[in-house]
């Protein structure tokens, strides 16, 4: 089934991951043909942790990147031939597989090499005048299945002679010496002959059948035979076949790892002679198959965004992933598409209202876990609907929510503030960058905005602490201005902390900065009240 990773932005909020995780679920419902699957992109904060446990609902799996990987583009069904099996059965299954490579595996099934169509027209197709010969020791057994014929003595013995046609008359002699295979025909003296001269098997070709007096001497000598239904041209061709697979395998195929990289493994592909990569499990087992036709215009993997459309924002590798869709509520940002997708961009307070709206739309209800994850992001982002970004439509969702999940919104939104704005626990490092956003001003400079809700005004104790912090990342992202929210949610105002050009920031909100730090009152939003702001002043 074909996947779509659902994702929020990096360094996810409430509303990145609750989204995810709700719009996945309705998409499952609309298109279950599709695998739809939320993500994250990083680790979740505490508030959001607190949101899933509260909610019964686990946490997305992190997706590291879009890039494309050998497991996106390898093929599954393939034939795979054990080391013991003869070369044979390798070139059927090449032949019926239209590969030019097929995987030998060893004990337990894990991966010793593979035999390559090269190797086979090498060995068999050549110039030679010498008699042919078995490359690698094998077994009577094995003669009689790629013969297809009938044991008439003997056990199933190792050979590892040479392999002859006996065309001549038994009175001109023969260089047939112990241990060999020899193929004749319904020439009773001949077949005599060459089983006094000590060959190890003899192959009697046209379903020839030996007399009592023949069979006798055969189990005296311990000869095996062999009746083949084909010509003794053919019968002589095919035993060279019986030799088992170890003996003409590369034993240093090329490999890789079902999540490595296809731009780290395409050029080898590419060089390889036999143009494949056996992708390899933990244990070494052969669990796909890469070849140079996979790599022409592999297919893309698929995201939905959603709580945003910036690249800066989005998971590694967008640029080469299909989106299929994007759902945000804020502005409408730099994502590049390769064709036209749906995308939705409306104002309102949280991405999680789009997608309660997207369910009643569809006369559909999410699922109690997914309605309080969903309640606790749009509580979050609108703050209990005291942001100036909460529209009426936030507020009929969180009504619905109420209804649906019997509960009071105002009072779950409180003690999700209270349970999660402690952040004592935190480095500077953590708290100034686990809820941080990039934007370009208009002269093309880069800036970042970071916002920490908190209860009561503790965390100005560490302001020095922050600061140094922020000037350490500012220098290492070059970023013009680095700024970092401490909105107190009860209180509903905010102390704005700079690191970079202080003044343009102060002037821009009409207040004078002290110590790097400007106070706020009445600003909750960092989306409707700050960013544009900034971005307009600078």
């Amino acid at each position: 089934m074909p996947t779509v990773y659902v994702t929020g932005h990096r360094n996810p909020d409430t509303d990145a991951i609750a989204s995810a995780i709700g719009y996945a679920e309705l998409k499952r419902r609309l298109d279950p043909k599709l695998d739809w699957i939320p993500v994250r992109l990083s680790n979740i904060n505490a508030q959001t942790r607190w949101v899933l446990e509260q909610s019964h609902s686990p946490e997305p799996e992190l997706l590291p990147h879009v890039l494309l990987r050998a497991t996106d583009v390898m093929e599954t069904e393939f034939p795979s031939i054990d080391a013991e099996e003869p070369v044979r059965q390798a070139g059927l299954a090449m032949s019926q597989a239209n590969l030019d490579v097929v995987p030998v595996i060893g004990d337990e099934g894990a991966l010793v090499g593979v035999v390559t169509s090269r190797a086979l027209a090498r060995s068999y197709i050549r110039e030679s005048r010498q008699s042919s010969a078995l490359r690698e020791a094998t077994y009577v057994e094995a003669v009689r299945e790629v013969l297809d014929g009938e044991l008439i003595t003997g056990d199933n013995r190792q050979l590892s002679g040479r392999v002859w046609v006996h065309s001549m008359d038994a009175e001109t002699g023969s260089a047939v010496s112990e241990g060999d295979v020899v193929v004749v025909g319904d020439r009773t003296d001949a077949q005599r002959l060459c089983i006094e001269l000590g060959a190890g098997l003899l192959v009697l070709s046209n379903d020839s059948r030996p007399d009592a007096k023949t069979v006798s001497l055969a189990e005296k000598h311990g000869t095996a035979m062999i009746v083949s239904p084909l010509d003794s041209y053919v019968s002589g061709r095919m035993i060279t076949l019986a030799v088992p697979c170890r003996a003409l395998m590369e034993a240093d195929p090329l490999v890789c790892e079902a999540d490595e990289l296809i731009s780290d493994v395409s050029e080898q592909v590419r060089e390889v002679h036999y143009g494949a990569a056996v992708v390899i499990d933990s244990r070494r087992r052969p669990i796909g198959l890469i070849t140079r036709s996979d790599l022409v215009d592999p297919p893309r993997r698929r995201v939905l965004l959603v709580d945003h459309a910036e690249q800066s924002q989005s998971v590694t590798g967008v640029e080469q992933a299909e989106i299929v869709e994007i759902l945000d509520h804020h502005h409408v940002g730099s994502i590049e598409t390769h064709v036209p997708v749906l995308a939705t961009f409306d104002p309102v307070g949280s991405t999680s209202t789009l997608v309660v709206e997207r369910f009643r739309q569809n006369g559909m209800e999410p699922s109690s876990a997914t309605a309080k994850t969903l309640l606790g992001a749009v509580v979050s982002d609108t703050v209990i609907l005291n942001s100036p970004t909460a529209t009426e439509r936030d507020r009929a969702v969180v009504a619905y929510l109420e209804r649906v999940l019997d509960l009071d919104a105002r009072e779950f939104g409180r003690e999700m503030f209270e349970a999660t704005a402690d952040v004592s626990g935190l480095t500077a490092e953590e708290i100034i960058t686990r809820d941080a956003k990039s934007y370009q001003t208009a002269a093309g400079q880069p800036i970042r905005i970071a916002q920490v809700e908190v209860v009561g005004q503790s965390l100005m104790d560490r302001k020095d602490e922050l600061l140094e912090a922020m000037e350490e990342e500012r220098s290492k992202q070059q970023l013009h201005v680095f700024a970092l929210m401490i909105t107190d949610v009860l209180d509903q105002n905010t102390q704005l902390l700079v690191a970079g050009d202080v003044a343009p920031v102060a002037r821009a909100f009409g207040k004078e900065a002290t110590d790097s730090v400007i106070d706020l009152p009445d600003v909750m939003s960092r989306k409707k009240q700050v960013a544009p702001e900034l971005l307009e002043a600078m």
